[in-house]
This record gives structure tokens, C-alpha cells and sequence, in this order.
């Protein structure tokens, strides 16, 4: 009578509390600040923040010195095993792009001021999805041998459809990184 007594008491907490146990939704991702550097935007300054952007191994995609703003490509999110790379700052974030493929995109806006000028980073973070099933050989296991396998001689002509992406919105601890990196980097050096 006691065991039936103890998992009763055990469904009853459980039910009880539901899922307030449970761990929320995570907040929502707030913007990173743009910081105030002193001087003006001159070729050094811009070289400095591309070799930023570079030492965190994004390709630069486009720049716009008139608008002030460095575009990068794409960058596949690093995993646990490539430490090397820098993109995925937290742990839970290279755990995800080992799980999960991940690809960020950075945006650097420097905006002349009076006497200073201003760092922006923004940081847009994608997960892959496929439309459909993805196209990987199924193994040698999976045929039976008392079948002959069906033979697809037509030259293929176009590769499989680009994946999608779904938006996760902003990486606010890369934001971070990347800022602190360049600022230290322009008032430094």
C-alpha cells in the first residue's frame, strides 16, 4: 500500500504543478547599442573594421563607403568540434550549429557625428529547411538483393533545389563580440 501511496502523490505534484517546472520561451533577442568611437571615418578606420570582420572569417559581400555600411556573406555557424572558429560565441550556440545547420550574416554601419562617428552591428542568424527530403544515399542495406535495382540513366542537368532558411532573428552575444573587437580595435591601433 505504501508504493501505491508514494506514485499517487508522485501523479498528484505532477499534475499539480504542470508546466510551470518547465523552462519558459527564451526572452526576446534585444538590440545590441551602437557605441561612440571618437575621430572621423578614414581608409584606416574602414581597413580596420573589414580585418575585424575577416579574423571572424565572414567574406565581405558588399561595402558602401558613402552609406557606411559593410555587408558580409554568409557564414556557416561553427560547431563544437572547430574551435578556430569564432561565430558561434556561446556553447549552446555551437551546440545548435552541430545539431542543426546555422548560417549568420553581419551588417556594419559606421555614421559620421560631430567630431565622432558611431558603430552598429547587426547580426542576422538563419537555420536551415529543407523543403522536402533531403537527397542522401539510403546505404547498401536498404536494397534487397532479390531485386534488381532500378537504373536512371538521364544525365541530370540541375542540382538539387537551394535549401531554405528559417530567420531566428538577431545573434545578440555575436553582436557583442564583433562590437567590442572593432571598437577596441579603432581606438588602439
Amino acid at each position: 500500500m505504501p508504493r501505491s501511496s508514494v506514485r499517487l502523490a508522485t501523479v498528484l505534484l505532477a499534475a499539480a504543478t504542470g508546466c510551470t517546472v518547465l523552462p519558459g520561451p527564451p526572452a526576446a533577442a534585444v538590440a545590441t547599442p551602437p557605441l561612440l568611437v571618437p575621430g572621423t571615418i578614414t581608409e584606416a578606420t574602414w581597413e580596420r573594421t573589414v580585418d575585424v570582420l575577416h579574423a571572424f572569417h565572414f567574406s565581405i559581400e558588399k561595402e558602401n563607403r558613402l552609406a557606411g555600411t559593410i555587408q558580409t556573406g554568409y557564414l556557416t555557424g561553427a560547431g563544437l568540434l572547430e574551435p578556430w572558429h569564432h561565430d558561434s560565441v556561446t556553447f549552446n550556440d555551437r551546440l545548435e550549429s552541430s545539431l542543426q545547420p546555422i548560417r549568420r550574416q553581419v551588417l556594419v554601419r559606421l555614421t559620421p557625428a560631430a567630431g565622432r562617428f558611431e558603430v552598429a552591428v547587426e547580426v542576422t542568424k538563419q537555420r536551415e529547411d529543407p523543403r522536402g527530403p533531403t537527397r542522401h544515399s539510403p546505404g547498401a542495406a536498404t536494397f534487397p538483393e532479390n531485386r534488381p535495382r532500378p537504373r536512371d540513366l538521364d544525365v541530370i542537368l540541375e542540382g538539387s533545389t537551394p535549401p531554405g532558411w528559417i530567420n531566428l532573428g538577431r545573434d545578440p552575444a555575436l553582436e557583442r563580440v564583433l562590437l567590442t573587437a572593432i571598437v577596441n580595435r579603432l581606438r588602439y591601433q
